[in-house]
């Protein structure tokens, strides 16, 4: 499928809508970007559950694709296994791990110890919005593994959206998978994931924020659960 590049500048709504209708699936979705874009998108990666499937699926598209890790300081060792891991299974993929301008001593001096505890939005903008900013500012999209299916304030998300927050494209290809399928996708694929999923953590985050799921129902009931914060601000869909 062939189109002029589609950037934020020039989004137009009846012929996104049009897009995202003739879009098929996940691998059009991503056959579709990389054509577009070629090294002008990124997939910004969190090595969940989802994050080793589309990295998987992205590899088959384009194996040197630039991945991004908001590598906050503050991730589970088992999240920092798994990415020595993948960058084993796919050498060419470019894994970047995006750190932000301040350090944790940094950032205490200047709010304070332990500023998760006390304002998780504030913690959550300078250790991943403010670097994924910095990445996004050298190109015109970026990647994202969303599914509609995880929580209410994702259920409206399309294959290509106009992400208002940060002035890029977000195209987000598993839209319609299940949970079932990401696993499925995983066995059968032998994909190395997050041991952490083993344990009752089916969304993981930085480990000072993220305990087991307290609910069947919700797979993000373990992220800040000590507050009404269900997202890290990242995503606006």
């Amino acid at each position: 499928m062939e189109t002029d590049k589609l950037t934020f500048e020039t989004w137009q709504d009846p012929e996104q809508q049009k897009l995202n209708h003739q879009l098929k699936d996940f691998m059009d979705v991503l056959k579709w970007a990389y054509q577009t874009y070629q090294d002008r998108i990124l997939y910004a990666c969190s090595f969940g559950a989802e994050g080793v499937v589309l990295t998987d699926l992205i590899s088959k598209v384009n194996p040197e694709a630039k991945i991004v890790f908001l590598d906050t300081d503050l991730h589970f060792s088992e999240t920092y296994s798994l990415i020595e891991k993948v960058k084993q299974r796919y050498p060419k993929l470019q894994i970047i791990m995006a750190k932000p301008a301040k350090s944790l001593e940094q950032q205490a001096a200047d709010h304070g110890e332990k500023l998760w505890e006390r304002n998780p939005n504030l913690c959550c903008h300078i250790r991943k919005i403010e670097p994924l900013q910095h990445q996004l500012s050298e190109v015109d999209a970026w990647i994202s593994g969303l599914r509609r299916e995880q929580s209410a304030s994702r259920e409206k998300a399309k294959y290509i959206n106009k992400d208002e927050k940060f002035g890029k494209v977000k195209i987000c290809p598993l839209i319609h998978w299940t949970w079932e399928d990401v696993w499925n996708y995983i066995k059968l694929n032998g994909l190395p994931y997050n041991e952490l999923h083993d344990q009752n953590y089916p969304s993981i985050g930085c480990a000072k924020c993220t305990i087991p799921a307290t609910s069947n129902e919700d797979s993000r009931s373990g992220r800040w659960a000590n507050f009404s914060k269900k997202e890290c601000g990242l995503h606006q869909v």
